[in-house]
């Protein structure tokens, strides 16, 4: 499995307009954050930090619950930490969802929600929290139907109220239970 390292660097190659992470080894991840998406200072050459390996951490131990390859489990976490350090700020789009509560839950970074709409329902992995909406990514390996027009890829992001979310950690999250007798 892929271990985060010090002499991995992320930077913008204006040949493929999306922010890269040289692994490197002559290995090199493309993100599916272009240009118009990152800040200003993802331009340029920067170090995977002690932050980005944290959070890399995180999303890696909650992605290990889902039936993804290890593959797969790899390039969403590296998905997710390029989204919370890079992403732009943006307002939420929870017009393209239905409301599941009242708004008074408070997710935290890592938590799996549930999102749906008029054309079917996905799961989302928390990536920044705010006061009432949050950063989140797809985790359906299918892309998820927004409108009819615009749909979401694995591992893309978009802002939503916490109104629209339904944590859903526990249908993932299961604990071994130990039966006596």
């Amino acid at each position: 499995m892929l271990k985060p390292s010090d002499k991995w660097t992320w930077y913008y190659d204006d040949a493929s307009q999306h922010l890269m992470l040289d692994l490197g080894n002559d290995m090199v991840f493309k993100t599916n954050l272009c240009r118009k998406l990152i800040v200003e200072c993802a331009i340029g050459v920067n170090e995977f930090t002690v932050d980005d390996a944290s959070a890399f951490q995180t999303y890696k131990e909650q992605i290990s619950h889902l039936g993804l390859s290890e593959p797969r489990q790899a390039e969403l976490a590296l998905y997710c930490v390029a989204a919370k350090r890079f992403h732009k700020p943006v307002q939420p789009k929870s017009w393209f969802f239905d409301c599941l509560s009242d708004g008074s839950i408070l997710p935290e970074e890592g938590d799996f929600v549930r999102l749906e709409n008029g054309h079917g329902a996905g799961v989302f992995i928390i990536l920044e929290v705010g006061d009432s909406a949050s950063l989140c990514a797809s985790i359906n390996l299918d892309e998820f139907n927004l409108n009819g027009n615009k749909f979401l890829l694995f591992g893309q992001a978009i802002k939503v109220m916490h109104d629209r979310m339904q944590i859903t950690n526990h249908s993932f999250l299961t604990q071994p239970m130990r039966l006596v007798g």
